[in-house]
């Protein structure tokens, strides 16, 4: 079982080496975002790609039977050359761009600048240029705080710090270690989660774990170690029965699944490797979610050959799955076991919901969806947005009401990119911060009703659970098309939209039922799962 943490990542190098630059008579040599070196259809490199050194390093050491990539000397000239270009491409404060020019990226940075420490060290390089570099890069972090509450990254900032501390023997970002890793423990909410954007989020709460987790080994402290806690007991109610884990009905979104963290708690808490243990059967039966994209590839790639690498032979017994119900009332979710079935709700996403029987997937459920012509213009009412909701929770019955809201469905367009362009190059430069914040209230960030309002039921009976919709209009004439889909998300989220297994399921067409319909009449619809 441990090695199908490193088969599935390596079967990702490859693609990895093929994003890479690899000729060193290049000007790009060693950049990793393949859309500006070879196809020059941007005009700046992401920051984040970089991170990609990361897994060639970790592949290198990789003693696997079939793995050509072990200690292959050529690797090693690689990752020093993606590293070499991180500090070539970055800004003369150290920061780096992602998405736009001088947007000076917190999350690119640090996840960049984790990978080029770790492949330093790993590598046994010595090259004053990439020290001096990861200084520079370092007292930027130290000293930016980005907009909107993504714990992940503060996490990943400390690890950054303790790591480049211990590397230089330094003492430097002690001060910034102790507030960031202060931040990040206060973002903790009492029920074990961990602040991401609008709420919880699983899939990146695995990832805080992961970067926890090394911090603690590296310096160990007794409110850390419970803090850890608490979030490992919390990831392990959302591992599903068929060893997926997250999706829609979480605040990003995500199928995010990180694994090493569990490895190392693990260690001194061995219920922790559980986790993991069901997962790896969800690998098995192939229920891993796609991240092989040019963007997103290397996080769980890097994480993934971790966790193979310490993975501890000796594991407990798995605990049979807990029944009943696991109410988080400030997440928003319910997650209920009963008979067997397994149902996980977001009471604050309209009642979103995942369905299991018998282990198996039976319902994804991502509410209503309305395609509405006005004027010119054709938008999206949908019922998933995170929103306070009117709700009602029994032992056999739970129920949601409220209004669909607009998704968010921008697009950039020519004049969009110049003026982006133009904003960016001039005074926008000199507040990055500002224009992502103004970004992420445009596409993530908060819900502009729209004229429907729902209500959804789920009764417990005969020991099924019976779905009951209903949706009202001021008018259905505008409406042109309408459904529920498994998978539909409307916020803007680099790692959702993924592809997993479970989102074959068919999308349910109510057209044809609002086509039928008056201007007061609701529509109704009954479904026993």
């Amino acid at each position: 079982m441990r090695d199908l943490f490193a088969r599935e990542a390596l079967a990702q190098i490859p693609k990895i080496l093929t994003l890479l630059d690899r000729n060193p008579h290049s000007p790009t040599y060693g950049c990793f975002d393949r859309n500006f070196w070879q196809y020059k259809i941007i005009d700046f490199p992401s920051g984040m790609a970089q991170e990609f050194v990361y897994p060639l390093a970790l592949a290198y050491y990789t003693n696997l039977a079939d793995n050509p990539f072990y200690q292959q000397p050529a690797i090693r000239d690689w990752v020093e050359a993606g590293i070499l270009y991180a500090a070539k491409s970055a800004h003369s404060d150290g920061s780096c761009d992602d998405y736009f020019p001088y947007e000076r990226a917190a999350g690119a940075a640090a996840f960049s600048l984790l990978a080029g420490i770790e492949s330093y060290t790993l590598m046994k390089l010595d090259n004053l240029e990439a020290l001096r570099f990861f200084v520079k890069r370092a007292d930027w972090l130290a000293h930016h705080q980005e907009s909107g509450r993504l714990t992940n990254h503060q996490a990943l900032i400390v690890l950054c710090l303790e790591l480049l501390s211990r590397l230089l023997k330094s003492d430097r970002w002690d001060k910034s270690k102790q507030q960031r890793l202060e931040q990040v423990l206060a973002w903790q909410n009492p029920e074990g989660w961990f602040q991401e954007y609008e709420g919880l989020d699983p899939g990146y709460h695995t990832l805080t774990i992961s970067c926890l987790a090394r911090i603690y080994k590296l310096n160990p402290s007794n409110q850390l170690k419970d803090a850890i806690a608490k979030a490992v007991i919390l990831a392990s109610q959302f591992v599903h029965p068929d060893g997926s884990y997250g999706g829609e009905y979480t605040s990003r979104n995500t199928y995010n699944f990180f694994p090493h963290g569990f490895e190392l708690v693990g260690q001194w808490l061995p219920e922790a490797l559980n986790i993991n243990d069901r997962f790896l059967q969800g690998l098995t039966n192939g229920l891993a979610p796609c991240y092989a994209d040019d963007h997103i590839i290397g996080h769980h790639t890097w994480n993934y050959l971790l966790a193979w690498r310490d993975y501890l032979p000796t594991r407990p017994s798995l605990k049979p799955r807990s029944s009943g119900r696991f109410w988080l009332r400030e997440g928003g979710i319910i997650i209920d076991r009963r008979d067997n079935t397994e149902l996980y709700l977001a009471l604050n996403k309209g009642g979103v919901f995942k369905l299991f029987r018998d282990g198996k997937l039976v319902a994804s459920d991502t509410q209503f969806s309305l395609q509405v012509k006005e004027g010119n213009k054709i938008k999206n009412a949908v019922g998933h947005l995170v929103s306070n909701y009117k709700t009602r929770v029994e032992e056999n019955k739970l129920a949601i009401e409220g209004s669909l809201g607009w998704a968010k469905q921008k697009q950039m367009n020519p004049l969009n990119l110049i003026i982006l362009r133009i904003v960016m190059l001039s005074f926008g430069r000199f507040f990055p911060n500002l224009i992502r914040k103004l970004l992420q209230k445009m596409l993530i960030m908060g819900k502009q009703k729209a004229p429907f309002y729902f209500s959804r039921q789920l009764n417990w009976e005969n020991e099924r659970w019976q779905i009951i919709d209903e949706l009202s209009a001021e008018s259905w004439e505008q409406v042109i098309s309408g459904g529920i889909g498994c998978d539909q998300t409307s916020v803007y989220v680099v790692m959702s939209r993924t592809f997993q297994i479970g989102q074959l399921q068919q999308w349910l067409n109510l057209t044809d039922k609002i086509k039928q319909l008056s201007s007061s009449q609701t529509l109704k619809l009954k479904r026993n799962l």
